[in-house]
Formats: structure tokens, C-alpha cells, sequence
């Protein structure tokens, strides 16, 4: 098998195929037929993998989309699809904003325009793999994107992994995403919560101080744990000591009983590890318990649109690590590229949900292209070049070991209400954070990539 083979190449070959086919026919009925040639031919072809080579036959390139637009993580979902929805009309345009993201990038993919399925995930990793898995079988999908939720993402990973379709998280959090459970069809372009919290604890410990108490609000499943674990390491080592953890369900409403627990401590900082409408609903009870009186907050992995759902006057303060952050187009021209056609597009400013969606297909229709073809180990190994991307956190690259994405995010504070010089003017950033000076060593996270078929 070659490596990255030119589409004009596959097709070369395939005419070669069929003339020593036709050969050997001819050669079985008349002796004719050099007992080598009909191995070299079998030897070169590619079987058929996940949807190919059906999904590279039509007059469009399919991706299949499982955003979540119902549950705890609707928000950021609806946001998600906003930025699959951009980057698949730029490529599909041959919009000018490619040339500056990559010289990989061309109008369309492979010459053919990408066409998007989607569906609801629910934030419910089962939803999602039904979707992912009718989406490859049914609609022929080259590329599954989508989630939130980190079980969700964790789940469709190894699905499109067993279906020989690259995968790609929109969010995902958890540290086992690229650590324990990667896959080699898996890849995280986002940041997670091992890199959010290596570049949060020591701005939390400058802004805050060295000798603080802190009390976790988190939520029960994998992208909770590993962000508390993570959490609790960095700012120990800052000096903070943590005085108590709260984990609450998914989805949880009434926070009262664990925020009772938290009143009845002597902490001073309140964690919020919950994500979402999560973080939304325990930042505001926490409030009307009077804890914001007394407590500093810090959101060491924010989600999009919870200083929208909880207000500026909350929020004022607050230290946060956001993937993206529009106010980043003051340093990076992409950055200024992407906010403007968002902005125009959807007549409002993006947030890391839609960026971290739109980078997904860039680096995929890249890699692609890369690799002359559709081919799925071709693609992967295209993914793992360590190509550099030109987005709006900056350069952008994919670890080759893990297939964790190497990229750069912001560290902010809430801003007082009356400091907003307009609606979207929530936050400062205090720090843009490099993503290799926070990326976990190879092996910390005990990443084992399978084979490639």
C-alpha cells in the first residue's frame, strides 16, 4: 500500500487494474499470462473502508454532523452548527479566507462540493452513535464531527474508529479523550481540561492569591472527574487546598443540597467545574444562597454563552478559560477574517463552540486534500503530517502520538457591567495561552493508538 497516493495516481492505477484483469482473462483461456502480473494488481488495490470508496464516488462529499440541540449542552450544540455551516459554504465557495488558513485548501474538496447531514445527539452518547453509524452506512459519510458532552465524544470516537471514518470532537473536555480511550481514527482539535487547567491555576492563584480554599461544584461522568482531578493538581501546586467536592448528575436543576455542603466549609473559592446550562444554573443558585458574597469563582473550562445566561453583574470577575474569544482578532488576522464573515452571516459574534466546529472541517478538507483522495489510512496519515494550520487562536497542529490538537486559547476575566463598551464585551483577556507550553507530555495520559486498518 502507498502512502498518500494522488488521486491521479488511484486513478492510474485503476485503469492499470482493469487492462492486466482483462489480461489475465485472456491469458487463462490462451496460457498468455505472466504468473506475477495478476499479484502486483490485487497486492496495489485498497479494500473498501467505512464509506469508502462509495462516498467518494458521487457529485459531493458527505459529512455527518451529531451536535447536541437538546439537553444541558443546547447552546453550545446550535452553536456548533452555525460553524459547521460556515466553513462548509467557505470551502464549498473557494471563499478567499482558505488562502490564508492553508495552501492545502481549494474550492471544495477534491474538486466536489461537501454536503452536511446532521442530527440531535441529545447530549446522550447512544443518540449519537445511531446518528454517526446511519450517517456512515446510509449516507456515505467521509467524516463524523460533532459533541459536547465528553461521553458522547469518547463514544463516537470508538465507533468511527471500528467504522474506519475519521472522527472529529467539536468540544470535549475530558482528559481521557486523547489519553486512555484515544483511537486512531479519534482526533481533538479543541483544547481540554488538562490544558485549561495548567493555564488557568496560576493566573487563579496571581488574580486570587496563593492561600485559597476551594470548593468543586462537578459533574458526574468522565469530563468532570478528569477536569477536577486536573484542577486539584494545578493549584496545589499554587498552594490552594481543597476543602471539599460536590459532584451533582448531568443535567442536575436544583443545586441546593450540594451548595449547602459548600456553605457549611471554610472555602473561599468556588470551582465550577459544570458545564453549560450546568454552570449556569449552579453559578445563579450560588448567588441566592448569598456564596458569591463571600466566595471568588473561577470556570477553569467555560462554556459559550454562560456569561449571556448568567449576566455580566455575576460574572464580573470570574476567571475563565475559553477556547476562543472574539476580542482574539486583535492579534490574529484569521481571527478578524472569521468573526467578520460570522458576524455577517449569523448577525452576531462567535464564540469557541462555532470556531472550534469550523476548524474541524478545515483540517479535514486540508488533510484531504493532502493526501489526494478519500482513502481513510491515506487521510489518517495525512491528519498525523503535523501540518500547521493558519486559524484564529493562531498556528494550529495535530499531535501525530494522540492526535491532540495543539492550540492556543485565552485565559479572561469577567468584566464589570458598567466597563462593556458593547453587548458582547464580557470579558478581558488576561492571557493568550500557547497550547504547547499546557499540552500534556507524551504518555502522561496513557494514549495507545491502534492500527490503521
Amino acid at each position: 500500500m502507498k502512502d498518500n497516493k494522488t488521486l491521479g495516481q488511484a486513478m492510474q492505477t485503476q485503469v492499470k487494474r482493469r487492462s492486466v484483469l482483462k489480461a489475465g482473462a485472456a491469458g487463462v483461456a490462451g496460457g498468455m499470462l505472466m504468473p506475477g502480473a495478476a499479484r502486483v494488481a490485487l497486492a496495489d488495490d485498497k479494500k473498501p473502508l467505512g464509506a469508502w470508496p462509495a462516498g467518494s464516488e458521487g457529485d459531493s462529499i458527505v459529512l455527518g454532523l451529531t451536535v447536541d440541540l437538546t439537553g444541558p449542552y443546547s447552546a453550545q450544540g446550535a452553536a456548533q452548527q452555525r460553524g459547521y455551516e460556515l466553513a462548509v459554504e467557505h470551502i464549498n465557495n473557494g471563499d478567499p479566507i482558505l488562502k490564508g488558513i492553508s495552501p492545502d485548501l481549494k474550492k471544495g474538496v477534491l474538486g466536489k462540493p461537501l454536503k452536511i447531514v446532521s442530527a440531535d445527539a441529545e447530549t446522550k452518547p447512544n443518540t449519537g452513535v445511531q446518528s454517526a453509524t446511519r450517517f456512515i452506512h446510509d449516507n456515505k459519510a467521509m467524516m463524523i464531527s460533532g459533541s459536547t458532552s465528553s461521553a458522547v465524544a469518547i463514544a463516537l470516537e470508538k465507533v468511527c474508529n471500528r467504522e474506519h471514518t475519521p472522527y472529529f470532537t467539536a468540544i470535549s473536555g475530558s482528559n481521557e479523550t486523547t489519553g486512555v480511550d484515544c483511537q486512531r481514527y479519534g482526533f481533538r482539535p479543541c483544547y481540554f481540561a488538562y490544558m485549561a487547567c495548567k493555564a488557568v491555576a496560576p493566573v487563579a492563584a496571581k488574580e486570587l492569591g496563593k492561600n485559597r480554599k476551594a470548593a468543586y461544584l462537578t459533574p458526574d461522568y468522565t469530563y468532570g472527574h478528569t477536569t477536577t482531578q486536573s484542577m486539584k493538581e494545578f493549584t496545589e501546586k499554587e498552594g490552594w487546598t481543597t476543602v471539599t467536592n460536590q459532584v451533582h448528575p448531568l443535567g442536575a436543576k436544583d443545586y441546593s443540597s450540594y451548595l449547602i455542603n459548600i456553605a457549611n466549609t471554610d472555602a473561599d473559592v468556588l470551582v465550577c467545574v459544570a458545564y453549560g446550562a450546568d454552570a449556569a444554573n449552579a453559578i445563579k443558585q450560588a448567588k441566592q444562597f448569598g456564596l458569591l458574597d463571600k466566595m471568588k469563582v473561577v470556570v477553569p473550562y467555560s462554556s459559550a454563552y454562560i456569561e449571556e445566561e448568567v449576566g455580566a453583574d455575576l460574572m464580573a470577575g470570574v476567571i475563565v478559560a475559553q477556547g476562543f474569544w472574539w476580542t482574539m482578532q486583535d492579534k490574529y488576522p484569521e481571527a478578524k477574517h472569521f468573526v467578520e464573515a460570522y458576524q455577517k452571516k449569523f448577525k452576531g459574534m462567535p464564540r469557541d463552540s462555532s470556531f472550534y466546529a469550523y476548524l474541524a472541517v478545515m483540517v479535514w478538507a486540508a488533510a484531504v486534500e493532502r493526501a489526494g483522495g478519500l482513502y481513510p489510512p491515506d487521510v489518517i496519515k495525512s491528519l498525523e503530517s503535523g501540518a500547521v494550520l493558519n486559524l484564529a487562536t493562531g498556528p494550529f497542529s495535530i499531535r501525530p502520538e494522540d492526535h491532540q490538537g495543539i492550540v492556543n486559547f485565552p485565559v479572561m476575566r469577567g468584566k464589570k457591567k458598567a466597563d462593556m463598551k458593547n453587548p458582547d464585551d464580557y470579558y478581558e483577556i488576561v492571557q493568550i495561552v500557547e497550547g504547547k507550553d499546557v499540552v500534556p507530555d507524551l504518555g502522561v495520559l496513557g494514549c495507545k493508538l491502534g492500527d490503521y486498518i
